[in-house]
Parts: structure tokens; C-alpha cells; sequence
């Protein structure tokens, strides 16, 4: 079941990225999703035993992370433009790197935890070992989120779509 739901997610996406809906390309649509759905079908909707309104579910969740991740990257987004922006940048920026142990339990969700951070400017992901992250930050404000005690907020947005977390 779950690499159904893959193929059509990668057909509807190839479709609407390459806008062209004559027999070629459509076929070759068909063909690459396929080849994908086959490959890579556990990855997108982890776990064979979910039901299909557990998947429902767990796609809606996403698309309301994704939402709150944009918002994110915004905010992030204005916040580098402000430092480049600067008039003495130099007094602003700290880099650094941050090392912690999210507390998610997948490979999954240490997978979108780790892409989310890097998609969000001023931080990039540089290493999992072990379990540990290593995450370099420019300034203190970039990584506030995650060099605070315990869980924060986008690992507890990552655990609430991914592992029902709270």
C-alpha cells in the first residue's frame, strides 16, 4: 500500500513540475515514479502496518509542519538579511557549533529534523553520529532553538507529525 501512495505522489509531482502532458512524458512519468515508488517506497510513508488513515493522518500533519517551517524560514530569512544588512556585522556574528541528542526514535524523523534545520538560514546540519547532532550556527539566535534544555519546538513539531509525539 504505502508504495501506491508513493507512486502517485511522485506522478502528481513529476506532472506538475515538468507541465507537459503529452504521451512521452507522460510515460516517462509513469515510468520514473514507478522505478521510485519501488525503490523508496518505505521511506516516504514509514511502516507497512499503518493503516491508510494513519498515513492520511500523518500526511496532514506534514503539511502543517511545512507551513510552520516556512513561516520559520521567513523569519529566518529577515533575520540573516538584518545581520548582512548590518552597519557591523562583524559584532553580531557568532559561529559556532552546536552538538545535542534529539529525542526522536526514527531514522526518519531524524532525517526531516536534520533537512528542516538546514533549510532554515543561519544553520546547516553538519553531522549525525551516533545519534548526535552537530549543527553549525552564525549567530546565538540561529540556534536557540536547538542548543536550549530538552526538546525544541521544531523537534517537538518533527515528533508530533512522525511519532505522534506531543
Amino acid at each position: 500500500m504505502p508504495a501506491i501512495f508513493t507512486f502517485f505522489v511522485m506522478l502528481l509531482f513529476w506532472t506538475a513540475l515538468s507541465g507537459k502532458f503529452d504521451l512521452f512524458h507522460l510515460g516517462m512519468g509513469v515510468f520514473s515514479s514507478g522505478l521510485v515508488a519501488w525503490l523508496s517506497h518505505d521511506l516516504l510513508f514509514e511502516g507497512h502496518t499503518k493503516k491508510l488513515g494513519a498515513t492520511f493522518k500523518e500526511i496532514v500533519f506534514f503539511l502543517r509542519y511545512l507551513l510552520w517551517l516556512f513561516g520559520q524560514i521567513v523569519l529566518a530569512n529577515f533575520h540573516i538579511a538584518g545581520l548582512a544588512l548590518s552597519l557591523h556585522p562583524k559584532k553580531h556574528l557568532d559561529p559556532h557549533i552546536i552538538k545535542f541528542k534529539p529525542s526522536l526514535k526514527t531514522d526518519f524523523a531524524r532525517f526531516v529534523l536534520a533537512n528542516s534545520i538546514t533549510l532554515t538560514p543561519g544553520t546547516v546540519s553538519v553531522r549525525i553520529e551516533n545519534d548526535i547532532f552537530y549543527v553549525h550556527a552564525i549567530d546565538r539566535r540561529s540556534s536557540a532553538d536547538l542548543s536550549g534544555p530538552g526538546p525544541g519546538k521544531m523537534e517537538r513539531w518533527v515528533a508530533w507529525v512522525f511519532e505522534g509525539g506531543s
